[in-house]
């Protein structure tokens, strides 16, 4: 067998991926962070609808420093998975199939779910 025919370990994190990829990848992850943070979100939406008391302590989870990272983490979680699928139903549909078409909706989708989550969290959306 030949020196360079040998499998190779190849180390993914070291690996430039093309922006399409990172999308993709960001996609699905954000899907399964989605699916497994759901019981916490149902938790919160009960407590705070047990009455006053219990709606000011789902409150208060999410007033300090902590709750705002996690509620900006959470608006990124959110609005990354929506742009992306949007791209990924376009793409379905043959829109912006091409190179150029495919990576500006990938930057787009990339780059749009931090700024809307900012706005999401800062009020203004």
């Amino acid at each position: 067998m030949p020196h360079d025919a040998r499998p190779r370990f190849l180390n993914l994190l070291l690996i430039r991926q093309p922006i399409g990829a990172v999308t993709s990848i960001l996609h699905r992850l954000t899907g399964v962070l989605l699916f497994l943070l759901l019981p916490m979100a149902a938790w919160l939406l009960e407590l705070s609808l047990r009455g006053p008391a219990g709606y000011a302590r789902a409150a208060g989870w999410l007033e300090g420093a902590a709750g705002q990272v996690a509620l900006l983490v959470l608006a990124w979680i959110v609005f990354h998975h929506l742009f992306a699928g949007i791209r990924f139903l376009l793409l379905d549909l043959d829109l912006g199939m091409e190179r150029t078409s495919a990576r500006r909706m990938a930057w787009v989708a990339t780059l749009a779910a931090p700024l809307a989550a900012l706005l999401f969290v800062g009020g203004l959306l």
